[in-house]
């Protein structure tokens, strides 16, 4: 089963999805001007002053107290693009792929972002509102903007198994293997502890989940920049060497001769998409949450988040594996074992090291499950508003986690990687019928600074659309 399992999944993520990504990536990033580039300053702004919260009418206008912040939004979106990819992804990307990998990643974070943006932004366009504060994402916009309900469902389907199921199972798996390297717990004690706190947590819905990512995102980010920091500055002299060995590796005439020039591409875009999500559909479903006085605000945010997620947090990792010289291309450690050895390298002990990384790696994956779970959870209610059946997934999730922690490492990635991309290839196609009305949003959202106003957004920009962005109503 897993042999068939690593087929399906090197057809569909080592040909199909790397071409269609790369694709949608340039695309979005033509279309839009550089939108990731020419506005990094605007998203840097945004986010700050989300942070301190949008006081104007806009922001105000939702229902009632329930209301998620831009910047809660975008920490619990970092909290699911921040986890397994980040440790363990960029370690198996550096083993299977070679440095190089890392290289092809970075690409596919500057030119997804844009991706990202054009996602998010039509997610917060054709928002609508819920009980307990805004819903949306791709199955909205495809339903709502396409007017397919069945293409609206399957990817619903999708991002359910994938997300509340396929990816929590890897993320499980993640801190099993580090919680056995370093203390060495049973795996299914540490399954079973996963299991009953993630249920605890996600039983609250995403009122629950965006207080807990908001508090625990920033401190565990923080902690773990600053031990890359601390080693990267005690390696310093190295780093021209690392950097010189990234491109290389990357476009190197060995690698091209030898056949691992698109293992290179190939790993680098696949865990760089497992880790920043970009054009993958899920981040739209919390980008839609937040209470936002333009839809482009949240697009740039989203944007942000790629960027912090591959470019600091994914490049963080290669370093520490890389500056450490436990990595070797005969190397038999993989995954968050050789994280673990190369931390370890650095700290003058292989117990620390283990210690370490097993406590961020509790902190990065845990809030990855609870907030994949809220992506999974808002899909089932479009497809049926059922307690019964959100109670129901709730429980399977949990034992997902579980069975995540018992399962071996092939097995579950070969599995997320099936799934996500089936689930990936759904939203771009949405993206490309759908993405004029991302740029019309972005060229509104131009002239308005131009003229030196806080961006405002009104459904009479987009006539055509009607009641299908009634969230956006001059009266409402």
């Amino acid at each position: 089963m897993i042999d068939i399992l690593n087929e399906i999944s090197l057809l569909l993520t080592d040909y199909v999805l790397v071409a269609v990504l790369l694709f949608a990536a340039l695309f979005f990033t033509f279309k839009t001007s550089g939108v990731q580039f020419v506005l990094f300053g605007e998203m840097c702004r945004l986010l700050v002053k989300s942070g301190k919260k949008d006081n104007d009418r806009r922001s105000r206008e939702t229902d009632g107290h329930h209301t998620i912040s831009a910047f809660q939004a975008f920490m619990v979106s970092i909290a699911s693009r921040v986890g397994t990819g980040n440790l363990a992804g960029v370690a198996t990307a550096i083993c299977i792929g070679g440095p190089g990998a890392i290289f092809w990643m970075w690409v596919i974070a500057l030119f997804g972002a844009a991706s990202a943006f054009v996602e998010s932004t039509l997610a917060q366009l054709f928002k609508e509102r819920g009980v307990k504060s805004f819903v949306g994402g791709p199955a909205y916009y495809i339903l709502k903007g396409i007017g397919k309900r069945w293409w609206a469902v399957t990817f619903a389907v999708l991002i359910t198994i994938t997300f509340g199921l396929a990816f929590n199972s890897v993320q499980s798996n993640t801190i099993a293997d580090a919680f056995s390297e370093a203390f060495d717990i049973p795996r299914w004690i540490t399954g079973l502890v996963m299991t009953v706190l993630t249920l605890s947590i996600i039983w609250g819905g995403i009122q629950s989940i965006a207080r807990f990512s908001e508090w625990i995102v920033p401190v565990m980010a923080v902690a773990y920049i600053g031990l890359a920091v601390f080693i990267i500055v005690v390696n310093f002299h190295e780093i021209p060497s690392i950097l010189s060995l990234i491109v290389q590796d990357a476009f190197g005439a060995s690698q091209a001769v030898g056949g691992t020039l698109g293992m290179a591409v190939s790993m680098g875009i696949k865990r760089g998409l497992f880790s920043n999500e970009a054009g993958e559909g899920s981040t739209p479903n919390v980008a839609a949450t937040a209470s936002v006085t333009h839809p482009v605000k949240q697009g740039l945010i989203q944007a942000l988040g790629v960027f912090t997620d591959t470019l600091l947090i994914c490049t963080c990792t290669a370093f520490i594996i890389l500056c450490s010289g436990v990595y070797s291309a005969e190397t038999s450690a993989n995954g968050i074992v050789l994280t673990q050895q190369a931390i370890g390298s650095q700290l003058g002990s292989q117990q620390a090291g283990s210690i370490f990384i097993s406590v961020a790696i509790f902190f990065f994956a845990f809030t990855s499950i609870v907030a994949n779970y809220y992506y999974g959870e808002t899909n089932l209610r479009f497809i049926r508003n059922s307690n019964w059946l959100i109670n129901i997934y709730r429980l399977v999730v949990g034992a997902m986690v579980y069975a995540g922690a018992m399962a071996p490492l092939t097995f579950v990635w070969s599995f997320a990687d099936i799934t996500m991309a089936l689930m990936t290839l759904c939203n771009v196609a949405a993206l490309f019928v759908l993405g004029r009305y991302a740029m019309i949003c972005l060229d509104d959202y131009r002239y308005q600074l131009r003229h030196g106003h806080d961006p405002v957004f009104y459904s009479d920009v987009i006539p055509e659309l009607g009641k299908s962005i009634s969230c956006w109503n001059e009266k409402s």
